[in-house]
């Protein structure tokens, strides 16, 4: 069998697509766009069709596909067959943006390539260790456990990836390791890694919950929900749009990428400026909070597209923690590539690493390939 292995990462208007020899990138690509009014592409099984046409699949042995929600079914990647795939299907009411764009990736890889095996993995299989009073909530236990009611966390394959490349960039071994990783994109999401195993994350039920995103609003007082009904008279449908997609930085500052929102600050737009430090505050919250919950950290690691270029994002949201030995050296800070980025001697090793989620749900298919 080879290591040839491709990898399909279909988010909600986009498919990501690489092809590995081993550790190396024989091709890659992303189709946007997708089903967008003016793309290219109608839907997702049309691109993933067009990928695996493009492609030369000469001796593949895999293929692994990026699947957002695995509920409490899942807590490792998982070799996909009919009862797997339904049961995937029946997790939709819980990722509903996700899940579906995740089965049609798949369903077009089974039928295009009915002898390839296929495997999932599951953003939210790597926070099943979280302790049970992480992942529950306080409601009635009846009901939360009739609808799934409880903490999945997301970003999973990310924090994975990053947390064991800290491990590998400071020469430490990974199960020794405590690490506060930082994934800072469009969704953002923190997580508490002790000795390689997820023990506290931001995201909840669902990705809303936590930091302060791109156009998600984060953590909010559930009666802002009950407000807005009763006083605004906005629909649930309504309100979950007004969340998801009109709030986070997007709703403080009308605009949804960092870049932007730092540019505007620095040309003194006050929206733009309280953005930047709602979104920087809430991190340093959520840093502070699971330096307890770990009672040792060795390291805070950024990465995704703000965590690995914003500068000063970095250097905002670890200010006036001194006193937990995690600090910023400006020189570093403002450098490029995985790095350390805390001064010589710190308490806390400060990283930025770049996430590679691909690679590392490669790596996952291997090892359910190895297993069989």
């Amino acid at each position: 069998m080879t290591d040839r292995v491709l990898v399909l990462n279909c988010g909600s208007s986009s498919v990501k697509y690489r092809l590995y020899d081993g550790e190396e990138v024989r091709d890659k690509g992303k189709i946007e766009r997708v089903g967008e009014p003016g793309g290219g592409t109608p839907d997702h099984a049309s691109a993933v069709r067009e990928i695996i046409d493009r492609l030369d699949l000469d001796g593949l042995a895999a293929v692994g596909h990026r699947v957002v929600h695995g509920g409490r079914r899942f807590s490792e990647p998982t070799l996909i067959d009919d009862p797997v795939l339904a049961a995937i299907e029946d997790l939709v009411p819980l990722a509903p943006l996700h899940n579906p764009v995740n089965l049609a990736g798949i369903r077009v890889a089974r039928e295009v390539l009915p002898d390839t095996p296929q495997v999932a993995v599951f953003d939210t299989a790597f926070h099943h260790t979280l302790p049970d009073a992480a992942a529950t909530y306080a409601i009635d236990r009846d009901t939360a456990e009739r609808y799934g009611v409880r903490r999945y966390g997301f970003h999973g394959t990310s924090h994975s990836y990053v947390s064991r490349r800290t491990a590998e960039l400071l020469d430490r071994p990974y199960a020794e390791l405590n690490t506060i990783t930082l994934h800072l994109g469009n969704g953002a999401s923190a997580c508490a890694v002790r000795g390689g195993r997820s023990v506290a994350t931001s995201m909840g039920l669902s990705p809303l919950e936590g930091l302060v995103m791109g156009t998600r609003s984060g953590d909010l007082d559930p009666t802002v929900i009950f407000h807005l009904r009763r006083e605004a008279g906005m629909g649930v449908d309504e309100i979950d749009d007004l969340l998801n997609h009109r709030s986070g930085l997007l709703g403080l500052a009308g605009a949804n990428d960092m870049r932007e929102v730092l540019a505007r600050r620095d040309a003194g737009d006050p929206a733009a400026a309280l953005a930047f430090d709602v979104y920087c505050r809430r991190i340093t919250g959520y840093v502070g909070a699971y330096y307890a919950l770990l009672g040792r950290v060795d390291a805070v690691t950024f990465t995704a597209g703000v965590g690995e270029h914003a500068a000063p994002v970095r250097a905002a949201a670890l200010a006036g923690l001194d006193r937990l030995g995690i600090a910023v050296e400006p020189a570093r800070n403002d450098g490029t590539g995985d790095r350390v980025i805390s001064p010589d001697g710190a308490e806390v090793t400060v990283c930025v690493i770049r996430t590679d989620e691909e690679r590392e749900i490669a790596r996952e298919t291997r090892e359910v390939l190895g297993s069989r």
